[in-house]
């Protein structure tokens, strides 16, 4: 028997397995053996590069004298170099465009992004299952109204004659009503607000998903330890999700200055142009409908290049304070 196991002892399938001698070596063994899962992310892939890589080459209009029909790179085209962006930054409401961009995108971060946190904690401890099921469906449900509808929605509400006018009138208010949408101070607040009610809901799903995976014998143990339920999310949920958290935070800022000119176009009236009036719009309303193409580029461009900034510093910031970073 002893020297039974003195054999099987000295017996090692791995002995006989040819190993890889470099890392190359490594990566092609274990490509053959798990390369057909890359497939799975093949669509997505090619989604990517023809709809987001392909285009790229248009930021090349920033940098040319650019007419519709022109050759973007040919021998015909009209290379201007950084006038483009002379003519953007030289513009007399460049400072008004821009601090307009930037306090309405990080208003709306400050309320928007630790909203939907804050309601997957609270889904998460409500016990009842149906009661949690219904105030999913009714939080999740304003995300599928289209900007149009929901616009319309504010209009009715808060425009001239809407419903909050009208009851301002008949409670002894001002006779004009208090006309929101023409208020440049009301114009930030309907926007955040009325985004946000749109889209928490929805985003706290991930979160949710996150959650689910918890492992319950911690909560198990806080219970034992006599750790009420308010404490038990600052001491086990949220160090469970703050990867998640991290990574969202990093995304989120690095589309900070991206508010999308969208749903401003649709709020914009005469009257709220003073805070209404960004970075995107101007890209509209200058490069498409004012025909220059180039210096619309060039303010896409300029935005652009600030999210990318913002990105790499909260990827730096986030990897040094909590050692979780996307790269």
């Amino acid at each position: 028997m002893a020297e039974k196991a003195l054999v099987d002892e000295s017996f090692s399938p791995e002995q006989f397995e040819e190993k890889p001698h470099s890392k190359w070596e490594e990566w092609k063994a274990n490509f053959k053996r798990r390369g057909w899962i890359l497939l799975f992310i093949l669509p997505a892939l090619i989604y990517v590069i023809i709809f987001c890589y392909i285009p790229m080459y248009g930021i090349l209009v920033a940098f040319q004298n650019y007419m519709p029909g022109d050759q973007i790179i040919g021998a015909s085209t009209q290379w201007i170099g950084f006038n483009n962006f002379l003519t953007f930054f030289s513009n007399p409401n460049f400072w008004e465009y821009f601090t307009n961009t930037f306090l309405l995108c990080i208003l709306g971060f400050i309320v928007g992004f630790p909203l939907p946190i804050i309601v997957a904690l609270l889904l998460n401890s409500v016990r009842s299952h149906k009661v949690k099921k219904g105030l999913q469906i009714l939080f999740y449900a304003p995300h599928f109204i289209s900007l149009v509808v929901l616009v319309g929605m504010l209009r009715l509400l808060f425009d001239s004659g809407g419903l909050i006018d009208q009851l301002s009138i008949r409670l002894g208010g001002d006779a004009n009503g208090l006309k929101l949408f023409l208020s440049p101070e009301a114009f930030r607040p309907l926007f955040i607000f009325s985004g946000n009610w749109q889209d928490f809901g929805w985003s706290a799903i991930i979160y949710l998903a996150a959650l689910s995976g918890v492992d319950p014998s911690l909560h198990e143990a806080a219970k034992i330890d006599g750790a009420s339920r308010f404490r038990r999310i600052f001491s086990v949920d949220l160090p469970a999700i703050a990867p998640t958290i991290v990574m969202l935070m990093i995304l989120s800022v690095g589309n900070l200055m991206s508010c999308g000119y969208e749903k401003v176009l649709l709020m914009q009236t005469p009257g709220n142009l003073a805070t209404s009036e960004i970075l995107s719009t101007y890209v509209y309303t200058f490069g498409l409908i004012g025909g220059q193409y180039g210096v619309g580029t060039a303010a896409g461009l300029f935005n652009s290049v600030i999210n990318v900034v913002l990105l790499v510093i909260a990827n730096f910031t986030s990897k040094k304070i909590s050692g979780n970073g996307m790269f």
